[in-house]
């Protein structure tokens, strides 16, 4: 597990571990921007010009990592081959919650707003929850509790439902487009960054072969 790849005490796998972290920390400061414009009426942009630094930061740093784990499997030798890949799969799901973001702050391009609106209260909640589940993700990586890690991933699991259920309310929705599509776009978009977070974890703990699955590899949590 990759978990205990990191306990080994090897400093170039601490540094590694350390910048995963600021990877998820970057993953929700872009979230937290990105919904503030949708959801507060914050400068969308503003907001773009940020999430798009905080978006390079979070690609170059997936690429330094791939080069230094490949290193790594060259100059260790190839028993680790299972551990590198996973890691290489959990720091990619970290960089496709990056790009979630970018997508939720592409909403404003056209127009989106929920500021006022009369169920802005439930988003706000379902934001902050998302926006909790970032900092659980980091600290569950670095400091892992097995009581823990299976709370976060029921709760994780239990968004990922509500999303999908909020999704196929807004789709069946006697409401116009105007009102149904945008927030049907943005709980798919939020549960995408719920499954991802959820798999973040998963990767972490479970054996390279249910990667990306639950319950022993039984259930498929991939949501790209």
């Amino acid at each position: 597990m990759i978990l205990e790849f990191f306990r080994r005490g090897d400093s170039a796998m601490d540094q590694i571990d350390a910048r995963v972290a600021t990877m998820i920390n970057d993953a929700r400061h872009s979230f937290d921007l990105a919904t503030a414009a949708v959801l507060s009426g914050a400068d969308a942009a503003q907001m773009r010009e940020e999430v798009e630094k905080t978006d390079h930061r979070i690609n170059e740093a997936e690429q330094q990592l791939r080069q230094e784990l490949v290193v790594h499997v060259a100059v260790q030798g190839s028993s680790d081959i299972g551990t590198v890949l996973g890691l290489t799969l959990l720091i990619k799901k970290i960089e496709r919650i990056g790009d979630q973001a970018k997508n939720i702050l592409d909403l404003t391009d056209e127009g989106v707003s929920l500021v006022g609106a009369p169920d802005l209260d439930g988003f706000l909640a379902d934001r902050t929850t998302i926006s909790d589940m970032f900092t659980e993700t980091a600290s569950l990586l670095t400091d892992p509790d097995e009581e823990k890690v299976a709370d976060f991933r029921r709760r994780a699991d239990d968004l990922r439902h509500h999303c999908e259920g909020k999704v196929r309310e807004f789709m069946h929705s006697d409401e116009p487009g105007h009102y149904a599509v945008p927030r049907a776009i943005l709980y798919r978009y939020w549960k995408r960054i719920a499954a991802n977070l959820m798999g973040v974890v998963t990767t972490a703990v479970e054996p390279v072969q249910y990667i990306d699955y639950t319950d022993h590899g039984a259930t498929d949590i991939t949501d790209d």
